[in-house]
């Protein structure tokens, strides 16, 4: 099936797993696709999935990520010796500050790399530097990640079974269905048709201080990673060791929650342009292409929008293939943009600012539809 084909590097060593499961082939008259998906759609994807690979476009270019990963120490770097050649006072501190979360935002694309295995043709090495920069640069489990964001990529803004939209209902309603059905049953959990606005206060300042902080570990060792628990306690002894020689305690403490605020804003408005605007539904059994095109969105590209959203505004792209290196998303754009217009289906590209505008005005939307719904009689 295309989902398998999507996220697995080495087909032979996976398959091995699955030869257990096998009960049996179709018979000759079976139908090969479900009737919930296009049969014309699901063919035209496997060939372009196999021009990609004709194309060589899932080989990725090392020196391309090594470059990110010095660019991502050397900022680390320049954080702490700015406080160390400069002092302590606010300036130095805001300089190290701004500094040290560029550092981390690229760290977690870079890892969003590793974790997809887009990096080595072999799945070990990009296992064993995944460890590395989520582990030990960014002090989060490697697995943990693996294992959200697995299920987001499968089933992508399809309720309960994509964890990337469990703010829905207890933080936010979500989509207009969702809003609607949330207001007939006349429930609130939230103000909702305000929520457009504790937004900005609530999920992208907080998301990674809190939330994440704390579900990082507990699924780390309610699960028994303990390798990852290892590698998440070199960050804080490193973190801790190298800026306590520098700063009092509580500078020091302030240093990590407001890194930690700067680095959620920053990812939650990228990672959010791309999914709250679009389509979200129960899980609708759709094909591979339909299923992520209604799911995502893209954000015109330049060089800036490539760095400052780790190539993030290529969504679409990413979501079909999500083992391409990130440096080949605008190669295959052309190619899918070409097979959504035969198709008929809506391929979104938007500037960034629209992207986060759209964020806004769908949380807004939404608000709106639930409070019609919970005040209708």
């Amino acid at each position: 099936q295309d989902a398998f084909v999507a996220f697995h590097v080495d087909k032979v060593l996976v398959s091995k797993f699955l030869k257990p499961l096998q009960i049996g082939e179709l018979a000759p008259d079976q139908p090969s696709v479900e009737p919930t998906k296009n049969e014309m759609l699901v063919r035209d994807f496997r060939e372009l999935r196999a021009t990609v690979e004709r194309m060589g476009l899932l080989e990725p270019n090392q020196l391309f990520f090594f470059l990110l990963l010095a660019h991502i120490l050397l900022l680390e770097t320049a954080a702490w010796l700015i406080l160390f050649y400069f002092g302590t006072s606010l300036l130095p501190f805001i300089s190290s500050l701004l500094v040290l979360t560029v550092s981390q935002v690229q760290a977690s694309w870079l890892q969003h790399d590793l974790g997809h295995l887009s990096v080595f043709r072999k799945a070990k090495w990009n296992h064993l530097l995944h460890k590395f920069v989520m582990c030990h640069l960014i002090g989060a489990s490697a697995k943990w990640w693996t294992l959200l964001h697995s299920q987001h990529h499968a089933k992508p803004n399809c309720f309960h079974k994509d964890p990337d939209i469990d703010m829905h209902p207890f933080l936010f309603t979500l989509g207009k269905k969702f809003s609607v059905e949330l207001g007939i049953k006349k429930k609130k959990y939230m103000p909702y048709n305000h929520q457009h606005k504790y937004f900005f206060i609530t999920l992208p300042p907080f998301l990674f201080p809190t939330y994440f902080h704390y579900h990082t570990f507990y699924i780390a060792y309610t699960k028994k990673y303990w390798v990852d628990l290892a590698w998440m306690l070199t960050f804080y002894i490193r973190f801790f060791y190298t800026y306590g020689s520098l700063l009092e305690t509580k500078t020091l403490n302030s240093l990590m929650s407001l890194h930690r605020m700067l680095e959620s804003s920053w990812f939650v408005w990228v990672s959010q342009m791309n999914h709250i605007p679009m389509d979200i539904d129960y899980d609708k059994n759709l094909d591979w292409m339909s299923a992520q095109l209604q799911a995502t969105c893209n954000v015109e590209q330049s060089l800036f929008n490539d760095w400052f959203t780790g190539h993030l505004n290529f969504q679409i792209e990413h979501h079909l293939f999500p083992t391409m290196p990130r440096h080949n998303y605008w190669k295959v754009a052309p190619l899918v943009k070409s097979l959504c217009a035969k198709h008929g289906i809506e391929y979104q590209c938007k500037p960034l600012l629209t992207a986060f505008a759209d964020i806004v005005h769908s949380l807004k939307n939404s608000g709106e539809l639930w409070l019609d719904a919970y005040l209708h009689k």
